[in-house]
């Protein structure tokens, strides 16, 4: 009843989805475009990208070289490169998909903390990211974003995984 009730009034559901530049959020967005989007139009996407903070550098490395403002401005370039290009494919992903509003959200910091704010201050119906399918060892190492945002965020949580191959 709930549903028919937004559908009436046009107002569609907010689906956060969580991008970069790998390959198993490029899966999730599809999924969430075939699955979880509505084709009768409505829904809103919300891209999140969450590029990662600068590393901080010694103002000498362990050989010697001093690291100059060229070098950290190209560092910063490549950043910001990386994360256009994320942000751009999965648009283009969208744009096969005009009954879809989308929205973009770039953020500097940690993913976990990042997707976790975004989806603290932008309260969607849904968040949808993808998974690495980390061990368990990598996982105690490198940490999991999904398993994080799953844990902490406040909104429903999906996770895609992408099928075996």
């Amino acid at each position: 009843m709930e549903t028919a009730a937004v559908a009436a009034s046009g107002a569609g559901r907010r689906i956060m989805v969580a991008v970069d530049e790998g390959e198993e959020s490029l899966h999730a967005l599809n999924w969430c475009l075939a699955n979880v989007v509505s084709p009768a139009g409505g829904d809103t996407l919300l891209l999140v990208h969450a590029r990662r903070p600068r590393p901080v550098y010694a103002a000498m490395d362990s050989a010697g070289y001093m690291m100059t403002s060229d070098v950290l401005a190209s560092v910063e370039r490549h950043a910001n490169a990386v994360s256009a290009a994320a942000v751009d494919k999965a648009k283009r992903v969208c744009a096969d998909h005009p009954h879809v509003k989308v929205e973009t959200m770039v953020e500097s910091g940690d993913p976990r903390d990042v997707i976790c704010d975004a989806a603290d201050k932008m309260a969607p119906d849904l968040l949808v990211m993808g998974s690495h399918g980390y061990g368990f060892i990598q996982r105690a190492f490198l940490g999991s974003v999904s398993n994080h945002c799953a844990q902490n965020c406040k909104c429903p949580v999906l996770i895609v995984k992408r099928p075996k191959e």
